[in-house]
């Protein structure tokens, strides 16, 4: 059925490495189940190192995404804007209206506009301020317009003002989990390089490959909190949400088109799997 009529779905993440973190788990399940889903970076990622910087390592980055494409089965694009600069500007605005447009999205995955990072925050406004006008053909007229607007969803976080995330779907990714390392392993600038300098814990780097993948999972992945275990408790059931050791959660924008519980069933087909 997903073969024939297979759902659409676009993760848009600040940087090159974003959508691999907080949805590269329910982007593996939705490829299993035949659906069609592609990252977008907003920046470049060409100020995330300690020692590389500029066009270099905008070419590195890139390389990694489209490592990460392979290994997960995602299609992967990174918008030409510089790390660490980026603002809600109109051009950039219109920009991600095409790439929603283009990808004739089912749903759009992006970060709350709440983050300790400018870039995070700005990705978040600016998919908002996209929300609306992806169905207005007067927009951006060189990209037929949708038909119906999308379900606008935000990726989980931790942070708590203006107001905490709620995570209306839950899924359960433990079964894919190895997966998604697979693919943020890909970005060894990021996760073995960067991300450690800049958090004071390069020395806990392994060396080896595999001893890599199984660190980065530990590091990254913790306990599954209490707002994210009752929503898997409501979409699979108590004594299945009890046994998930791995999820990703998300909250749907008040700014898209509004399901229902039915209707967020048939846009996440995984969940109660």
């Amino acid at each position: 059925m997903a073969q024939e009529n297979p759902l659409r779905i676009i993760m848009i993440g600040a940087h090159p490495d974003d959508c691999d973190i907080k949805g590269g788990g329910t982007a593996s399940l939705f490829v299993a189940m035949g659906h069609k889903v592609k990252f977008v970076s907003v920046t470049n990622g060409d100020a995330g190192h300690m020692e590389e910087g500029g066009g270099m390592l905008a070419k590195r980055r890139i390389a990694e995404t489209q490592e990460v494409a392979r290994r997960l089965g995602v299609a992967y694009d990174v918008l030409d804007n510089h790390d660490g600069e980026l603002l809600p500007t109109l051009e950039i605005r219109l920009q991600i209206i095409r790439k929603i447009r283009e990808w004739d999205a089912d749903i759009v995955i992006a970060p709350r506009p709440n983050d300790y990072h400018p870039d995070h925050r700005y990705t978040g406004v600016l998919v908002q301020d996209a929300a609306y006008m992806v169905g207005v053909p007067n927009i951006a007229p060189d990209t037929p317009a949708l038909e119906k607007n999308p379900v606008f969803l935000y990726f989980q976080d931790h942070f708590q003002k203006p107001n905490p995330f709620d995570p209306h779907v839950a899924v359960d990714i433990s079964a894919v989990i190895d997966k998604k390392i697979e693919g943020m392993d890909a970005h060894e600038s990021q996760f073995y390089e960067w991300l450690p300098w800049i958090g004071g814990y390069a020395e806990e780097v392994p060396e080896g490959k595999e001893e890599r993948k199984e660190w980065l999972k530990g590091k990254r992945f913790g306990s599954i909190n209490a707002a994210v275990r009752e929503s898997l408790e409501k979409w699979y059931g108590a004594s299945r949400a009890a046994q998930v050791a791995y999820a990703e959660a998300f909250e749907v924008c008040e700014y898209g088109s509004q399901p229902s519980e039915e209707e967020l069933k048939k846009l996440f087909p995984m969940l109660g799997e």
